[in-house]
């Protein structure tokens, strides 16, 4: 059975919704169609010419990124140089490009949290808020024959997403009275004659974010012309997400250790470490953001770390931090490639729940451009 590109990254967005990216980050679909059955998805950190040329020996269909392979707009799209002539290779073999990027560092059971659990560190917190989102009730009647279909419909939308539960809703059976006009085109009954119907009330919940996304799915998929609905605005307080994370270390330790116990993580060969002038000697509380997180160095020492790990740090950055007391960890921005594994992982979880034939796997093209000597 084929499986369209829409209905993968439907799934997808569930997990890692677009509205979690920081305002400006060019999330989504980059290059290609998700108009099109696909039958070999491939997980990568970066989008390099040599990822591509993987791809298209692998005859990859579409390909899901980390970090998003236009992030600048394009000046010229020419074949002479090899950046710009790895989106005409994509094209030319209708490859698809879909990137997440700072939604995968901020959604839970992310980019960070991963890092954390890596590093033994066990999280207390973000280190910046980055989106308060406050949540709906939609309330909708269907007759019960279509009540099946429209709670899929609204699931598949992104309502009834809780934690680690997804089309999650409610339902309640009752008598549903009307009376068509005489303009009317009713599915059931005839004008002007008063008509009840068993119906099923259906209550879902869902972030404010996707409140059109959410109608949508139920105009297209109710069978009246006129669907009874509410919109109930909730009184629960908003739910908050941010990137980065704070913890604690299950067992402290002295700087030395931990960056070995960094190094060991990640398979590093070394890395850069930033030590404050007056360091601690035992760190207990760390601060982590994967990829360059230089700028979120005041949240780290705000939120009381001892040791803050991020990468590509600025040469004056770094000395504000070691003057505000700061120890920093730069272990480089290739580390997020644990997103590979990671997400390979989850996505083969989806393919089984929904009985996908297709084959996910994972990018073998190492594009850290920095070696150690």
């Amino acid at each position: 059975m084929s499986l369209s590109a829409k209905t993968f990254i439907r799934r997808f967005e569930e997990y890692c919704p677009q509205w979690l990216a920081e305002e400006g980050d060019p999330v989504g679909l980059h290059i290609g169609t998700l108009d099109k059955d696909i039958q070999r998805v491939m997980m990568t950190l970066d989008v390099r010419p040599e990822v591509v040329e993987e791809a298209i020996e692998k005859k990859v269909d579409l390909i899901i990124a980390k970090h998003p392979p236009i992030f600048r707009p394009i000046k010229r799209l020419t074949e002479d140089d090899l950046q710009t002539k790895m989106y005409i290779d994509l094209l030319r073999h209708n490859i698809s490009v879909y990137a997440a990027h700072t939604n995968m560092d901020i959604i839970e059971d992310g980019l960070n949290d991963w890092f954390c659990e890596m590093l033994d560190v066990q999280v207390t917190g973000y280190l910046k808020k980055t989106h308060e989102v406050l949540y709906k009730k939609l309330v909708v009647y269907t007759p019960i024959e279509a009540s099946q279909q429209m709670r899929q419909a609204l699931g598949d939308a992104g309502a009834g997403t809780q934690g680690n539960y997804h089309h999650t809703s409610y339902s309640m059976i009752g008598t549903g009275r009307f009376t068509p006009t005489a303009d009317a085109n009713p599915t059931i009954g005839a004008a002007n004659q008063p008509e009840q119907v068993q119906e099923a009330r259906i209550e879902v919940i869902f972030p404010e974010t996707i409140q059109s996304k959410v109608l949508a799915a139920m105009y297209n998929t109710h069978p009246y012309e006129e669907p009874a609905y509410d919109i109930l605005s909730l009184g629960n307080p908003p739910k908050t997400y941010g990137i980065g994370r704070v913890g604690k270390l299950k067992t402290p330790m002295t700087i030395e250790a931990f960056t070995e116990k960094v190094k060991a993580a990640f398979g590093l060969a070394g890395l850069r470490l930033i030590e404050a002038t007056q360091p601690k000697k035992i760190i207990e509380t760390v601060a982590i953001c994967g990829g360059s997180g230089g700028n979120f160095y005041p949240d780290a020492l705000r939120a009381g770390a001892d040791v803050y790990i991020t990468g590509d740090v600025y040469y004056h950055t770094a000395h504000d931090m070691q003057t505000n007391g700061l120890t920093v960890i730069d272990p480089g921005h290739n580390i997020e490639k644990v997103c590979i594994p990671k997400f390979v992982e989850k996505m083969e979880m989806w393919k089984a729940e929904q009985q996908w034939e297709i084959d996910i796997i994972p990018s073998e093209t190492d594009t850290n451009p920095f070696q150690l000597r």
